[in-house]
């Protein structure tokens, strides 16, 4: 065992989990929010514009969420593998796990910005946007089209860099872009006069310096596993491992994309002010969620490395820490959402509709975040754990299985306002079932007695010859 094993064998399984768990979530959450606030700063900008260039924000959220998809399938089915089998003693294969998953999503995601390029306008009309709205879109979407790839390879490196237990220099790759971002918006947008086209070149800069800072992580070798395209996987194998590991990311965000165009579609009837109003609302509740997601995050290297060094306790406790943090966090976001509704809509569009509708909105969804940390810890345990099926439907619950069918039927129920209350009606749904599922893992599935791995033998060797 050398020096950076030792490291991070004393980190997950030695270290406490009151300690642990914020350790590893505060720079996850703080890349988190930084990203989700350079998105805010996005929506604040193109708001300034008008409610067709703000709605437009909200068609292409769901290329971005693709993206992405293809990003968090490749980092976390790679870096569940990778925290497994370091916590079982394995090393070599990390570095194979790491190379397959950043080259084939380098290909994915090279291949979609071409095809989204190629059908541009017809995909801006297929992604909810009105005849006021595509001419922004359009503008837009070109921009996020060719950051997708950056995007995608960041998502990979940042989430195999969390696996091995260094959210720092993670948060330091997203943190740079996002700062950049901000920095651009304004300049690119008004002192040069781009407008729209502006917003999305900043945004597209930042994403490629995120990229070019990660991948400097691990090129410098302060990482354990190795970027070498040489061990790009060649048998079947570990692929099958990270596309079937990392489904229920690939699913999650899948389902995202989709179901926000379906609540574009489903807005539509009601005019750009109602898109707009959910376009940001979903933003305000992403910065909420990536409180949640960061916290998480925190989770998912303790829970994994643990689970293949056979700590099946601190596994256990990980995840109900977790939980309740979550809990406290979020219900105090709600409050505040609550509270500041109207204040926090009209700060990125002073319209009096965007904000009658947005207001509503808002308020529901602050229901929503009080529930929905069971249903991601659930999610994110058995994930880490290598259960992918059970980790894939529950990862559908949220944005799929329970909301797209809530968009689809309440507004015929309850108008706007059916819309407006989707997501909390979803999270509520998502989270009564998730429980079960917690419940049985925890009581009756997982082994009760901790078992004593080659991972422990060899720290105890590594810790004698040190004293000695």
């Amino acid at each position: 065992m050398d020096e950076k094993e030792r490291k991070q064998y004393e980190q997950l399984v030695l270290t406490p989990i009151h300690r642990l768990i914020p350790t590893l979530a505060i720079p996850t959450m703080a890349s988190m929010m930084t990203t989700m606030l350079y998105n805010l700063v996005d929506a604040y900008f193109v708001g300034q514009i008008g409610t067709s260039a703000a709605a437009a924000t909200g068609v292409l959220m769901a290329v971005q969420a693709v993206f992405q998809a293809i990003g968090f399938m490749m980092g976390h089915g790679s870096g569940t593998n990778i925290s497994v089998g370091l916590g079982g003693g394995d090393r070599d294969g990390a570095s194979v796990y790491l190379s397959t998953a950043f080259f084939g999503g380098m290909a994915i995601s090279t291949v979609l910005m071409a095809l989204g390029l190629v059908f541009l306008t017809p995909l801006m009309w297929a992604l909810g946007s009105t005849a006021t709205i595509l001419p922004y879109a359009r503008t837009y979407g070109i921009y996020m089209l060719v950051a997708g790839p950056a995007l995608t390879m960041s998502c990979v490196l940042n989430n195999v860099m969390r696996y091995e237990g260094k959210a720092f220099y993670a948060m330091i790759g997203l943190v740079s872009g996002a700062v950049l971002n901000m920095v651009g918006d304004p300049i690119f947008m008004f002192a040069l006069d781009l407008g729209i086209a502006g917003a999305g070149l900043s945004t597209a800069l930042s994403q490629y310096v995120s990229l070019g800072v990660l991948l400097y992580m691990f090129l410098s070798g302060k990482t354990i596993s190795r970027l070498r395209i040489s061990r790009v996987a060649r048998r079947p194998y570990e692929w099958v491992h990270i596309f079937r590991n990392g489904m229920p990311s690939l699913l999650r965000q899948v389902l995202n994309a989709l179901s926000t165009v379906v609540l574009n579609l489903s807005a539509a009837p009601y005019g750009d002010a109602a898109i707009a109003a959910m376009t940001i609302d979903g933003r305000v509740m992403m910065l909420f969620g990536s409180i949640l997601i960061g916290i998480g995050q925190g989770l998912q290297p303790v829970a994994a490395y643990n689970f293949g060094a056979r700590k099946y306790a601190r596994l256990r406790e990980a995840a109900v820490f977790t939980w309740k943090t979550s809990e406290v966090l979020l219900i105090v976001c709600a409050v505040f959402g609550w509270v500041n509704a109207a204040a926090v809509v009209r700060l990125f569009r002073d319209d009096p509709e965007v904000v009658r509708i947005g207001v509503v909105a808002l308020r529901c969804m602050c229901v929503a975040v009080v529930v929905q940390p069971l249903s991601v810890v659930a999610n994110m345990t058995f994930q880490s754990i290598r259960r992918s099926r059970e980790a894939s439907f529950l990862a559908s619950l949220r944005t799929g299985i329970c909301y797209i069918p809530v968009l689809l039927v309440m507004p015929h129920v309850w108008g706007l306002f059916g819309i407006q209350s989707a997501q909390m009606i979803a999270d509520i749904l998502a989270s009564a079932i998730s429980l079960p599922f917690l419940v049985r893992l925890f009581r009756s599935e997982l082994p009760q007695a901790d078992e004593e791995t080659a991972t422990d033998r060899a720290y105890r060797e590594t810790a004698a010859v040190a004293k000695g």
